[in-house]
């Protein structure tokens, strides 16, 4: 039996079950959370809606990590949502605490799964979630890139007055201040985004991909984005669950790609059943290549940071 779990069953986490549960493509998902009642109630709406949009996987929502044994892949959404005003690093302690307490439980019960994380901050939850799992790197990877270039997909598609599904857009880089959106690999229709876009525009762009969130968090006020993130994570859980090798930015561990080795970063990578099966390495302008670098080495020091927090 093919098996999912979710955890957390806030807004971003009870979204992504919701996808993959619509999607059909896995027997159950687990939806786990610390609140009592929520993710029973939720799944029990969920599972309802079966009949009415025609699909089987069932949803089990719980409060026991014993019901997600054997969990193929497993999704932490858990942790403490950005606030406005609040940046990513101020989420470091709690979330680190958090984090490091469910990697325990998924490999306590599920220790042959994939983990994806996207609890923020990325680079580092995804650092520490390897660390405290003990699995291979390639099984432990990060959910940014297929956000952070659905965002940017958007500006472009809006600026160009363009389909969006005629728009392609790829980010790489850190999850945050140091994240590269890549214009030279974006396209809009068969044209290079240089052509469609003047330099400023794209510029302006860039700059707004690169807070894209925080502009939603600036809206919401008491809560962040979470119909792309969890559209971005459902997607890469079903690379993974259907091991189809298709290529997505992942934030993946770097083995000397593009000269970088040892961290975390955002990149081109071929999913499957095993996590990451490839990082694709991909030509980049001088520009795009320093902005990488200079990414890795500002979440080389992010993750130096996380070692000098108790958790």
């Amino acid at each position: 039996m093919s098996k999912v779990t979710v955890v957390g069953a806030g807004k971003y986490g009870s979204t992504t079950v919701q996808r993959i549960a619509e999607w059909d493509i896995v027997d159950e998902v687990v939806m786990t959370d610390i609140v009592e009642g929520l993710p029973q109630g939720l799944a029990l709406d969920m599972n309802q809606s079966r009949p009415l949009l025609g699909y089987r996987t069932k949803v089990v929502g719980t409060n026991d990590y014993a019901d997600t044994a054997g969990s193929d892949v497993v999704v932490i959404t858990a942790g403490l949502p950005r606030k406005p005003g609040m940046s990513r690093m101020d989420l470091l302690g709690v979330n680190a605490k958090i984090v490091k307490a469910v990697t325990q439980e998924i490999i306590r019960y599920s220790p042959d799964a994939v983990i994806i994380v996207v609890t923020n901050p990325l680079d580092q939850m995804t650092t520490l979630a390897a660390e405290v799992s003990g699995l291979p790197r390639n099984r432990v990877l990060g959910q940014a890139g297929m956000l952070d270039s659905a965002r940017f997909a958007h500006f472009i598609a809006d600026a160009a007055d363009v389909d969006i599904l005629d728009v392609q857009a790829v980010t790489l880089g850190s999850h945050g201040e140091t994240m590269v959106p890549v214009p030279s690999l974006c396209k809009v229709g068969d044209v290079p985004l240089a052509e469609a876009l003047d330099p400023e525009k794209i510029e302006e762009i860039v700059d707004r991909t690169r807070n894209g969130g925080a502009e939603i968090v600036a809206y919401l006020k008491t809560g962040s984005a979470y119909y792309t993130p969890s559209a971005a994570a459902a997607l890469m859980v079903k690379a993974i669950v259907e091991d189809s090798g298709q290529e997505m930015p992942v934030c993946a561990w770097m083995e000397g790609q593009y000269g970088i080795d040892g961290v975390y970063l955002g990149v081109l990578a071929k999913l499957g059943k095993n996590g990451v099966g490839e990082v694709s390495e991909v030509e980049l302008t001088a520009t795009e290549r320093s902005a990488l670098e200079d990414a890795a080495v500002a979440v080389a020091e992010k993750v130096a940071d996380l070692e000098q927090i108790a958790y």
